[in-house]
């Protein structure tokens, strides 16, 4: 069975905890009072089964992805094929992602709680939650622009899954293109950064970002062309630096 058809599976809800698992087994037809006495710091801390990381960040991309519609206010057609063409989902398993994301859409509570879980789940994996971030964004622009109600959201989901100001902005800016984002931002480094120190800030994100590494980590394998495109960003901002400083 593929990610998506397990989200909604038998005892998913009860192995994600916290407002993710209570969202899961609302529509599993679980008992959702069990749930809503976790905390997500309590779910956070619970030990993980097989598989619970990926459930989790699967309902995260859908999750938020709600939560950001209802910021910006619509969902374009462009967006929903973004979706579907990113995250590799199965025409047999449309309707339960469709469920999934109108129940989070509906629901009145801010997105704050759901961030704040999967940041406490994947807080010593911060890489899967940069990817989780780029799906967001990905979703974003595929209407060919990305409007400042959907940056400022975006930037406030960073906030609860505990990235940096200068973390945000890394990945902000990778998620511009590599025509348009600063190559050293994307990297991380400052422009007067020794030779060395850009090297190194490179190889540290290529060694992060490998997809089998964050695939151990919680990233679903439907979710790779994520970590492939992010590579493929890093790669060419380095490329762009090196031909400036030729080294």
């Amino acid at each position: 069975m593929s990610i998506w058809g397990k989200i909604i599976g038998a005892g998913a809800g009860f192995a994600v905890g916290g407002p993710l698992g209570a969202l899961i087994g609302g529509l599993a037809g679980h008992a959702v009072d069990v749930m809503r006495g976790q905390t997500a710091e309590q779910a956070a801390g619970q030990p993980q089964v097989d598989g619970t990381k990926s459930i989790a960040f699967t309902m995260g991309v859908i999750v938020l992805g709600a939560k950001m519609a209802k910021a910006d206010g619509r969902v374009t057609p462009d967006e929903v094929a973004a979706f579907k063409e990113v995250f590799r989902v199965p025409s047999d398993e449309m309707k339960n992602v469709g469920r999934v994301f109108n129940r989070a859409r509906k629901d009145s509570g801010g997105f704050e709680p759901y961030a704040r879980q999967l940041g406490g789940m994947f807080r010593d994996n911060p890489a899967v939650l940069e990817e989780l971030l780029d799906g967001l964004f990905h979703i974003a622009r595929a209407d060919g622009r990305i409007s400042d109600e959907e940056v400022n959201y975006l930037a406030a989901v960073a906030r609860e899954f505990g990235f940096s100001e200068t973390t945000w902005h890394r990945i902000r800016e990778a998620n511009m293109g590599p025509d348009q984002g600063d190559p050293y931002t994307i990297l991380g480094v400052a422009h007067d950064a020794k030779d060395e120190d850009v090297k190194a800030a490179y190889r540290k994100l290529v060694r992060e970002n490998h997809p089998d590494r964050l695939v151990a980590q919680g990233l679903p394998p439907e979710f790779i062309e994520l970590a492939n495109e992010k590579l493929a960003t890093v790669n060419q901002a380095y490329e762009k630096i090196k031909k400036a400083r030729s080294f």
